[in-house]
């Protein structure tokens, strides 16, 4: 089929078995209940978009498979001009919904990392996994469906390996292998983005040894498959986020986190993509966060081009110019422009594996995953200094109250600045928004912890070659080795 229209990605989520809830109540309807909506309504601009002149090209591509236009999320990274496209895509998407579209964005990494995966056990082991991952793909990128993806297992004792758990349901495993798939139980947490989806990429959550072989697997699922059971968490803007008026930005977008719950759910082999292969599970892990660090910094520079605007508009609403604020906002700019930056230097310094993927430079998709953990709270702290109290301190009545016929004509009267009251009201709330509100992306764990991509910055900091380069410089030709501890 063509790519979906807007129209044609809600009919697909309705048609869908429910089994998502919040507040203790299942969600009958993604589409309309107010836990989810604007969840699905910021992803469905990713089908807008693709239909937009300005747009398209960025928003799609062409199938490495068969030559077809798909959807980009679809598609697997093969150069690095595809993974500048993915920044300047994730950077477009904030511009257009003002928050996060990591229910495909996850999805898509995911993707991509077992395309590698499935390539490499095939290679050694003589697996059949990349040719029945390319098969689901073809099909995926036909039906045009949106795509989360799942990592994060419920982990249990941090100090205790998968098999040393008291209860061996923290990660997700296999607990039946049969002639036609698999069946699995456990849980995976915290999940971006799963009300907007039409199917679920589960990856292994960490790299793991022969004892845990059980809890080596990669599949994809529908979201509605019997036997998994999602709930939606709470949101710090909840309430907020539901009321309608200015209390929401023009646009739409808003971004929920899921607990999947996987009570003996069955796996047809077609759908299976690692069984136990515990060799590949790190590497699988390494892959994905490799484009996902790389990329998140288009996210968050995009989320604070609208803290910079915001911040600016509600100053000039109070009768202030931008030009007291310069120097803020060149900070501002300069955070944007790092982490944006240094994803497309991980890009550019990437090179091409054997199977045909594109991988990011390690080293700097990593510290730009540290940049990410750190400049976007600057961004915030400073756009809400500019804006001021109202946009900060939740000092601004509510829009039901802000249109009362007893007592708004005094709530517009004493808001009223230089610029009208609705339009301080609209700036200062979009500050909210994207600086303590639904718009704000993980900074600080999306795509992995900061301290686990100091990890990978350590592996790959290549110090003993450093160390040779000042001592060719510093003329030093005795053995100076690391003191044993």
């Amino acid at each position: 089929m063509p790519l979906k229209t807007y129209v044609e990605y809600l009919h697909s989520l309705q048609s869908m078995r429910p089994n998502m809830y919040k507040f203790d109540k299942l969600i009958e309807d993604v589409t309309t209940n107010p836990a989810t909506r604007r969840t699905v309504e910021g992803h469905g601009w990713t089908f807008k978009a693709a239909f937009d002149n300005e747009h398209k090209d960025l928003l799609t591509t062409k199938s490495h498979i068969n030559g077809k236009t798909i959807s980009r999320y679809l598609s697997i990274i093969q150069s690095a001009e595809d993974m500048y496209a993915n920044s300047a895509m994730k950077r477009l998407m904030f511009h257009l919904t003002g928050t996060c579209t990591g229910g495909r964005c996850a999805g898509w990494t995911a993707l991509n990392a077992m395309f590698v995966t499935t390539f490499e056990m095939d290679r050694d082991l003589k697996t059949d996994y990349h040719p029945r991952f390319l098969k689901w793909l073809e099909d995926a990128q036909d039906r045009d469906i949106t795509i989360s993806g799942a990592l994060t297992d419920a982990k249990g004792d941090r100090t205790k390996t998968p098999s040393q758990q008291d209860d061996e349901d923290f990660f997700l495993h296999v607990i039946e292998k049969r002639d036609d798939g698999i069946v699995v139980r456990g849980a995976k947490v915290m999940i971006c983005g799963v009300a907007a989806a039409n199917e679920i990429f589960i990856l292994p959550g960490s790299g793991y040894k022969e004892e845990d072989s059980k809890y080596a697997i990669s599949f994809v699922i529908p979201k509605d498959i019997e036997g998994l059971t999602i709930v939606e968490t709470r949101h710090p803007s909840d309430r907020r986020d539901e009321e309608e008026g200015f209390d929401n930005p023009v646009t739409e977008g808003g971004i929920t986190q899921a607990y999947l719950f996987f009570e003996d759910v069955f796996i047809p082999n077609e759908r299976v993509f690692m069984c136990g292969e515990t060799k590949y599970t790190g590497s699988t892990v390494g892959y994905f966060v490799m484009p996902y660090r790389a990329s998140i910094g288009g996210c968050v520079a995009g989320q604070g081009d609208i803290k910079i605007g915001s911040a600016i508009l509600t100053a000039r609403t109070n009768g202030l110019s931008s030009k007291i604020f310069k120097d803020k906002l060149v900070q501002m700019n300069i955070n944007n422009e790092t982490t944006y930056a240094v994803g497309i230097a991980s890009a550019a310094k990437g090179k091409k594996h054997e199977c045909g993927a594109w991988l990011c430079d390690p080293l700097l998709s990593n510290v730009n995953k540290v940049h990410v953990a750190t400049l976007p709270y600057e961004t915030s702290v400073i756009a809400q200094d500019i804006a001021g109290g109202i946009a900060e301190t939740g000092c601004m009545p509510s829009y039901q109250d802000f249109h009362s016929k007893k007592y708004g004509h005094l709530i517009q009267k004493y808001m009223r600045a230089k610029h009208s009251a609705e339009s301080r009201a609209r700036a200062a709330r979009l500050v909210e928004w994207v600086t303590i509100g639904g718009g704000v992306p993980g900074c600080m764990h999306g795509g992995g912890s900061p301290d686990g991509a100091k990890l990978f910055i350590r592996g790959f900091s290549e110090l003993e070659k450093k160390v040779t380069i000042a001592k060719n410089l510093a003329g030093i030709t005795e053995d100076i080795p690391e003191p044993k501890k």
